[in-house]
């Protein structure tokens, strides 16, 4: 099965390099698996101001 070089390289820095893996996932658990509060989604979404078609377009 054919694999990049840039694949290649990864998974040989990964076999050599195991902390980076459980460093991923405990960054992961830090930005993106947090619990989301439902007023401020709520708040955001009621806030949003809809873009034009063309937003350089002179008013």
């Amino acid at each position: 099965m054919y694999q990049s070089e840039f694949t290649q390289f990864m998974n040989d820095y990964l076999d050599k390099h195991p902390e980076v893996e459980s460093e991923r996932r405990e960054l992961r658990l830090t930005w993106w698996e947090r619990p989301q509060n439902l007023d401020d989604v709520q708040r955001w979404k009621e806030s949003r101001v809809p873009q034009k078609a063309y937003v350089y377009q002179p008013e």
